[in-house]
């Protein structure tokens, strides 16, 4: 499976695509855990408590999996995995 990274993560990982050791039948945490643990200087900045971050996103087929099975969603062959930091832009109101 590939790891599509975007901003920051792309250049803490030193890549945009990242492949990893996972497979149909693994989950989407088994691919985050072994993209992980390929580039450990990611872990900081992906996850929190063990937890992924509140801001950021896992996508799975471009849908965030939070709104399907989470992590535990099964992969399928073809699956494209993507990890999104926040997005700054626009203005703050005031």
């Amino acid at each position: 499976m590939e790891w599509k990274l975007f901003a920051d993560l792309a250049e803490i990982a030193g890549d945009r695509v990242v492949a990893v050791d996972a497979e149909p039948g693994d989950t989407v945490g088994d691919a985050l855990d072994a993209l992980l643990d390929a580039h450990p200087d990611l872990r900081d900045r992906v996850m929190d408590d063990g937890a992924v971050a509140d801001h950021i996103n896992v996508l799975r087929n471009g849908r965030s999996v939070r709104h399907d099975e989470g992590l535990d969603a099964t992969l399928e062959a073809g699956d494209e995995l993507a990890l999104f930091p926040p997005v700054s832009g626009g203005s703050a109101g005031g």
